[in-house]
């Protein structure tokens, strides 16, 4: 079968990686000049899939307006309207519920074990490097209230067989030496042994050069505008380049997935929520972490990928706004100094910004539209490096129409159609910039 996908960040490519292993001939487009130049291209370097959690939990509305307070805030909310802003904060404040929040843990820490195993294949048939550890991940505790909080994650780890460690203050800083200088801002932490952390832009770049040896075709530099329908399929794209036919085609363009297939009827409740990073040069070793440690109290994560130590994390609620702030830098850099005083050279730190894609549940959507040859790939949120290969490898074989390898009935769009206006194949639909 041809198959076009749209998009070559993390998830575009591990799909077309996928979909060319299957046997399909695949065409990957994208407006960037190479792989993973969005938001693969500087992410918080964590593989966590005992940390995926949805956003939306219960008090995180009263959480919400404490941290809009903080000095170094993790959450940042604009204030300049948008109906399409308000209607996914009131879907996400719909599941900050107990139920919901257990329902939503448990299935994407499904997608993100199995992605784990996933990627432990990929790596040994491609051979790839991309900075990789596998010396877990560490969730430090700042407070004894966070402490005590954490037992609801507990409890979704036991129940889905993930190993875990309720770790002292010096049980962290044995897992982190590098905390040893700030003990006193310790009150515990929890540890996930088989998590993992890597480049995911040298990740990315690495299996698209794989990708094109095994016979899938990129273009890159290509803008994609619109998809046209005919006898209610997809007949094509239209792009900067031409139009460009194929029997199916997978819509992996992260936030910007809602533009493009929203003029055909499909009401994607994804919405770009900014994270930022700095990368800062490794000075000294003895004080910087091994492998991830997440700082509860900013929500950023604080990675090793080599010689380089980058720090990840806020929400910037903020439509498609990409520009930079010096206050969300000087967080991030409050935060890894604070922990890990004097391990990087910050005069040397790279600052970056990126929009994660995130649905309101937490859930990315993995699988087939309502159209028949369309399917989607989109709304991982802060978790498309964790979900990457899982969800490429579900989605290939949801195209193939193989049996997947874990259950995906909640995975796909159809959690939301009793809420969606049925797909629309008549006009012409309005020009995109993807």
């Amino acid at each position: 079968m041809k198959i076009v996908v749209l998009g070559s960040g993390v998830i575009g490519v591990t799909s077309a990686w996928y979909l060319a292993r299957q046997g399909h001939e695949v065409t990957v487009i994208d407006r960037q000049p190479a792989a993973a130049l969005e938001t693969s291209f500087a992410n918080a370097g964590e593989i966590s899939p005992g940390y995926s959690s949805p956003w939306a939990a219960p008090g995180i509305p009263m959480k919400a307006l404490k941290w809009l307070l903080m000095e170094h805030a993790p959450l940042i909310i604009q204030p300049r309207p948008d109906l399409q802003k308000i209607a996914w904060v009131a879907q996400m404040l719909g599941n900050c519920t107990s139920a919901a929040y257990a329902r939503n843990k448990a299935r994407m820490v499904r997608l993100a074990e199995y992605s784990r195993d996933c990627l432990t294949d990929l790596r040994a048939e491609t051979g790839i490097a991309f900075d990789e550890r596998q010396q877990g991940t560490l969730q430090l505790f700042r407070t004894q209230k966070q402490v005590d909080a954490a037992g609801k994650d507990i409890d979704v780890l036991r129940q889905g067989g993930v190993p875990f460690e309720v770790l002292d203050v010096q049980g962290c800083i044995a897992a982190e030496p590098g905390l040893a200088a700030s003990r006193d801002k310790i009150a515990g932490g929890l540890r996930l042994p088989k998590d993992e952390t890597g480049d995911c832009f040298k990740f990315t770049q690495g299996l698209a050069t794989r990708a094109a040896a095994l016979g899938v075709t990129f273009r890159h530099g290509v803008a994609i505008q619109r998809l046209n329908i005919a006898a209610g399929r997809i007949a094509s794209v239209t792009t900067s380049e031409g139009v460009v036919t194929a029997d199916a085609f997978v819509v992996a363009l992260g936030s910007y997935s809602p533009r493009l297939v929203n003029p055909l009827g499909l009401r994607l409740p994804v919405y770009p929520v900014k994270g930022y990073s700095i990368t800062v040069p490794l000075v000294d070793e003895t004080r910087a972490p091994l492998s991830t440690v997440m700082d509860e109290t900013h929500k950023i994560a604080i990675t090793r990928l080599g010689d380089r130590i980058r720090v990840g994390g806020m929400a910037e609620i903020a439509g498609y706004d990409l520009s930079l702030s010096d206050k969300r830098k000087r967080t991030l850099q409050h935060s890894v100094e604070d922990l890990f005083g004097g391990a990087g050279d910050q005069s040397r730190a790279t600052f970056w910004a990126g929009l994660r894609p995130m649905t309101p549940d937490g859930t990315p959507i993995v699988g087939r539209s309502p159209i028949a040859n369309l399917f989607l790939n989109t709304g991982h949120g802060t978790l498309g490096w964790t979900m990457a290969a899982g969800s490429g490898r579900v989605l290939a074989d949801i195209v193939s129409d193989r049996v997947t390898e874990i259950d995906n009935h909640d995975l796909g769009y159809s959690r939301y159609q009793k809420s969606t206006r049925r797909p629309r194949f008549i006009g012409a639909p309005a020009p995109v910039a993807a």
